[in-house]
């Protein structure tokens, strides 16, 4: 069991599975939790990171920062988001050895496995086993680095780890980014624009690629298990696995515009299929708590109710 008295240090804390993380933590009672933004530590500083961990010597980090972008930010930011996130992860692992941290849970993304994927279902094992998608490989290969990095440190260092491969997250307090963010929130963005203006909703693609959808409070708490239970990679999803369209029509649905979309197959689709094989997770004890409807239409309302200072 983890020490609920012992410091924690959440990086990336602001984002949409940092706040819900922050709100599991104070729920079961964790007292002792540190947050700091990007003016608190610039990350990407190695001595600015290194000076911060040692002052506050964290038992437990769950590393969650990151340069994050969508499908055409990934495109159209490779070099940067490749330096930006390398940065970022040396300079937090390299701090958490200098601290004596305890654990570590980093968050991974589906995006370290290969493509064409070797196995439907995606397993730990496969993260080398070839070249990730050209889409996002840059940010693909600053995962992998960090990934190869907490290896290098458990062995050398006894830096116990837990690399968390999550798959496509949404909830409250995303980034709502139209042009450049992940496909949920940005749809969820374009779907209110289109209700309060009485407009068409254009939507990317025509909605076949297929992914793991896991709400920010269940990947929360996936975080929690692995940090208490797991080792090493290990595969963070719902299992509940739907093509884009099925999120496009139940959002649809909630705003009464199913008449009202307009699939622009201009645009790109994605990896056609990323899901995960849930074997490590669920033996952990995990299982997801928030269904496809009921967190589509929470984080919707969320949204709409919060669009004014919502990150976008």
């Amino acid at each position: 069991m983890l020490d609920i008295s012992a410091p924690i240090v959440v990086t990336g804390a602001g984002g949409l599975v940092g706040t819900a993380l922050l709100a599991l933590l104070a729920e079961r009672g964790f007292s002792n939790v540190l947050a700091p933004r990007s003016a608190d530590v610039d990350l990407r500083d190695p001595v600015a990171a290194k000076a911060y961990f040692s002052h506050v010597k964290p038992a437990y980090v769950y590393h969650l920062a990151a340069r994050v972008y969508g499908i055409m930010g990934n495109i159209e930011n490779k070099g940067s988001s490749y330096f930006e996130n390398v940065m970022i992860n040396t300079n937090v692992v390299e701090a958490c050895r200098l601290a004596r941290v305890r654990k570590i849970v980093a968050m991974g993304s589906g995006a370290v496995y290969p493509y064409p994927p070797p196995h439907r279902l995606l397993e730990e094992e496969d993260i080398w086993s070839g070249k990730p998608h050209p889409s996002e490989d840059s940010y693909a290969h600053s995962k992998r680095a960090m990934f190869a990095q907490l290896e290098a440190y458990q062995e050398q260092y006894g830096l116990a780890f837990v690399f968390a491969i999550s798959g496509n997250l949404y909830g409250p307090n995303d980034k709502f980014d139209i042009e450049h963010g992940h496909v949920t929130p940005a749809l969820i963005a374009k779907f209110h624009a289109a209700k309060q203006a009485g407009t068409k909703v254009s939507v990317w693609g025509n909605g076949s690629a297929i992914r793991d959808f896991t709400y920010s409070s269940d990947m929360a708490l996936a975080l929690l298990t692995v940090m208490e239970r797991g080792q090493g990679a290990i595969n963070v999803g719902s299992g509940d696995i739907r093509p884009i369209r099925d999120i496009v029509m139940t959002l649809a649905e909630v705003t009464d515009l199913v008449d009202e979309v307009e699939w622009d197959t201009s645009k790109p689709n994605g990896q056609e299929f990323r899901a995960y094989r849930l074997d490590r997770l669920m033996a952990l004890g995990f299982r997801p708590q928030v269904n496809l409807r009921s967190g589509l239409e929470q984080t919707y309302y969320w949204y709409a109710n919060n669009v004014q200072t919502a990150r976008k």
